[in-house]
């Protein structure tokens, strides 16, 4: 099984993901953070010193390498992944994409939690982080409405995935 799981902050990737692993017995990357061992810096850091240009070009590269050199694997991307250098094609085309999409105010609300922790939202008060949300996900929606399983509940379990991935 090769599985791309995809959606925006505070979707659930990487929790999913570690769960989703061990439940499939899949090898799990998280995108960002073999960008960042690659790297030696953070992600906001990257951002800081050589640029989004330089990260997404990077980001890019890292997947496909990691897609084309294991049969089998779960890779939590970033949220902005599949949205630069035809990376959502090069992911269907490679293996299963899902795309978790809860609710704005579940979004918000897990990232709320840790909005310390991230740099791009770190300031933002509760009304600005929920127009935040909505504006970068109607941008990205385009790239994450190809994916070919998208779970759009709140309230999921690893049942749901068995349920949805075995039909994809």
């Amino acid at each position: 099984m090769r599985i791309f799981l995809l959606g925006f902050m505070g979707a659930g990737k990487s929790y999913w993901g570690k769960q989703l692993a061990s439940h499939w017995n899949l090898p799990y990357f998280d995108l960002d953070d073999v960008i960042v061992e690659r790297e030696g810096m953070a992600v906001a850091e990257i951002f800081a010193e050589k640029g989004e240009t330089y990260f997404r070009e990077q980001e890019g590269r890292i997947l496909r390498e990691l897609a084309l050199d294991n049969d089998t694997f779960l890779i939590a991307c970033g949220g902005g992944t599949p949205c630069f250098s035809d990376t959502m094609d090069f992911m269907n085309q490679h293996g299963i994409t899902i795309w978790l999409n809860p609710s704005v105010p579940v979004m918000v609300e897990r990232l709320q939690r840790k909005q310390a922790k991230r740099p791009l939202i770190q300031d933002l008060s509760a009304e600005e982080l929920t127009a935040f949300t909505e504006k970068k996900l109607a941008e990205r929606q385009p790239f994450y409405e190809q994916s070919q399983v998208i779970i759009s509940d709140d309230a999921i379990s690893l049942e749901t995935f068995d349920k949805l991935v075995r039909h994809a």
